[in-house]
């Protein structure tokens, strides 16, 4: 089993090149171990595909449950996991410090905070950025926690424009640049709609940049994207989202129609068995959640 300080240094070197990586999305245990097993090199965990798992809209759990989730992924196999932790879970750069070193405290090497705030009671991914100067203090903060842990740790700095109906490039990438400058280790803004955009912001900072697959807009292959210059390539919720939608596919077909020729995609019974007995037998044991 690798230290966290191992899958630390093994996360911060796959974001030094020159090979573009994929980040899969897990939401549980279960296919954190398929994406282990499959090879992968690192995982990072999805927020919206939690929630949708537990029955909640993106946003409803709350922080300390989105931590414990996240740590439980960490423990779940011998790869560097880095968490989707939203705002922060808080507006003050304070309590983005404290949820920094919470993060590293359960297992993480990696974890992202947004510029919009989720609220404090009924949490819900909210629709207005932070102001910049305070967005960029939150980096500060957030970047000091990073560093002051005995590992690395990647932090990754959210620019949430494109999401929340705000399509201005200009200002996105005004802000990709402050939140460089104020220590992010990688750049994310979600939902950028073409390979026009992404080649710009990739242009425009100097630290690396992560994409997304699966959201709306043009349709980039993980060679198209590595072209563009990104360098982390995640999918969101994109996963967590197949297989809800196979699943709803197969119930509404056996509901309607009382057929199952969705049995044809479905995975045998003994080759997944056997693939989760390889993780009891490696002495991964069993994972509490």
């Amino acid at each position: 089993m690798s230290s966290q300080q191992e899958k630390g240094e093994k996360f911060a070197t796959l974001h030094e090149g020159p090979a573009t990586f994929l980040l899969p999305n897990p939401w549980d245990v279960g296919t954190a171990r398929l994406l282990a097993h499959l090879g992968f090199e690192a995982l990072a965990t999805t927020g919206a595909g939690y929630a949708f798992s537990t029955g909640r809209p993106d946003g409803a759990p709350r922080p300390e449950e989105l931590l414990a989730h996240a740590g439980t992924i960490a423990g779940a196999c011998d790869l560097p996991v880095t968490a989707d932790l939203e705002d922060g879970f808080g507006d003050d750069p304070e309590t983005v410090h404290a949820t920094i070193l919470e993060a590293g405290r359960l297992g993480l090497v990696g974890a992202s905070v947004e510029d919009r705030s989720y609220g404090r009671d009924q949490r819900r991914a909210g629709r207005q950025a932070y102001d910049i100067g305070l967005a960029a203090e939150r980096i500060t903060a957030a970047a000091e926690a990073a560093r002051s842990l005995p590992y690395p740790f990647v932090l990754t700095a959210r620019c949430e424009n494109f999401l929340i109906g705000r399509t201005d490039l200009a200002d996105t990438i005004a802000r990709l640049q402050r939140y460089q400058s104020a220590g992010a280790d990688c750049l994310y803004a979600p939902g950028l709609v073409n390979s026009a955009h992404i080649r710009e912001v990739v242009a425009a900072v100097n630290r690396p940049v992560n994409a997304v697959m699966g959201l709306a807009g043009e349709s980039l292959s993980l060679p198209a994207l590595a072209a563009l210059g990104v360098r982390r390539v995640s999918l969101g919720s994109t996963l967590a989202r197949t297989a809800l939608g196979a699943f709803l596919s197969a119930i509404r077909e056996l509901k309607t129609t009382g057929t199952c020729s969705f049995l044809r995609g479905t995975v045998p019974y003994d080759e997944v068995d056997a693939i989760f007995a390889s993780f009891i037998s490696a002495g991964a044991g069993v994972v509490r959640t």
